[in-house]
């Protein structure tokens, strides 16, 4: 090879090594690019998955608990409950109350009301039994009442001489409310025993559990100790213990604050006791209307500790299937007054000599469907 010729074939492999050496660097280049393309979109890919992780847990969590609670509440033991119910098993009651404005929350609502409630005289009410032919007579003839709703006594219940026409007026105003409360009641108990009855229930049925665990203090949710305490008062006893309380609607607690049963009370409205010892501070509750502290009486013996005795004798009764008797209830009531026994045996005296236990199966003609097939 000439000199010449070298020098060419040396020149060419200069440039041709610099090519392949600048075509290796973009090679590389581009390789490294695309790698950190791949790696951002990996990151990223990541990143997202975390967060919606992070998201979505929490929540799922949250509602594996509200599932395992539901089940917890209404799963199989409802049914197992109901049988021991239905062998005559009594289970302990809750000792320990809830939260007293639970408790009492829809007898408060009555405060709402307005107050511009219209205070009838004797006379008029007097006429207005006669226009709708609501008499006692009648009443434990056919065992059914009218509806009439009456927020109010009249102010000249002490200026009646008549005794038995003052007793006659007393019970006619109050009568068709206390079966009203019990009617609701005996609602509420049907409901509870269909609940009562089944393996699962719904979401609504669980919504009404959990209102009715707190409006009658049962704090573990025990199904067997709400049905203890949601029962009726026998109809003669709530007009003994409201005839005693109020002299036959003579008191200036059942004329100035519908109180009916005596009520106290340390906190809020109320009206104090002109005999009161000095170192007593209670007052007697006071109510918009009388059917607010028919129903506050009502609770109270249903989910007060000084009447568990009483409540489980009422159990008795329904697991033996036998009717309500108030003279035998009457006798667990020694707490309800500072007398004892000498309180329940004027209320046994009051229920006798007024033959009260004629109202014990009287009806209250319906206002709605519902209430229809309590009859």
């Amino acid at each position: 090879m000439t000199k010449k010729n070298k020098l060419l074939f040396t020149k060419y492999k200069k440039l041709l090594i610099n090519k392949l050496s600048s075509f290796k660097y973009v090679t590389k280049f581009k390789k490294n690019k695309n790698n950190n393309l791949k790696s951002f979109f990996y990151t990223s890919l990541s990143g997202l998955v975390i967060i919606i992780i992070f998201f979505f847990v929490p929540i799922l969590v949250n509602s594996y608990k509200n599932l395992l609670l539901n089940n917890k509440e209404v799963n199989n033991k409802s049914k197992i409950n109901f049988e021991k119910t239905l062998s005559g098993k009594i289970l302990e009651e809750d000792s320990d109350l809830t939260n007293t404005t639970e408790i009492f929350e829809d007898v408060f609502e009555f405060e709402n009301m307005p107050t511009d409630v219209v205070r009838l005289s004797a006379m008029t009410i007097e006429q207005l039994f006669k226009d709708t032919n609501y008499s006692l007579d009648d009443v434990r003839k056919n065992k059914l009442v009218k509806p009439i709703n009456l927020s109010l006594l009249p102010k000249e219940m002490k200026m009646i001489e008549n005794t038995k026409k003052r007793k006659n007026l007393f019970i006619q105003i109050i009568l068709p409310l206390i079966l009203e409360e019990n009617n609701q009641i005996k609602y509420d108990r049907r409901k509870l025993f269909s609940i009562l009855n089944k393996n699962n229930n719904s979401k609504a049925e669980i919504k009404w559990l959990k209102k009715k665990f707190k409006q009658y203090g049962v704090k573990n949710k025990d199904l067997l100790t709400l049905k203890i305490r949601m029962d009726e008062i026998p109809t003669s006893l709530a007009i003994a213990q409201a005839a005693k309380e109020t002299g036959w609607g003579t008191s200036r607690f059942a004329l100035e604050g519908n109180a009916l049963f005596g009520q106290w009370t340390f906190s809020g409205e109320g009206i104090k006791p002109k005999s009161i010892d000095k170192d007593k501070s209670h007052k007697i509750m006071k109510f918009q209307i009388l059917q607010a502290s028919i129903r506050a009486y009502q609770r109270n013996l249903n989910t007060h500790s000084s009447y568990r005795k009483f409540r489980k004798l009422r159990a008795v009764s329904r697991d033996n299937e036998e009717e309500l008797d108030s003279l035998i209830l009457a006798e667990s009531l020694d707490q309800y007054a500072a007398t004892g026994k000498e309180y329940t045996k004027i209320l046994i005296k009051i229920i006798k000599q007024n033959s009260l236990k004629d109202f014990d199966k009287v009806k209250l003609l319906p206002t709605s469907k519902k209430l229809k097939n309590l009859i």
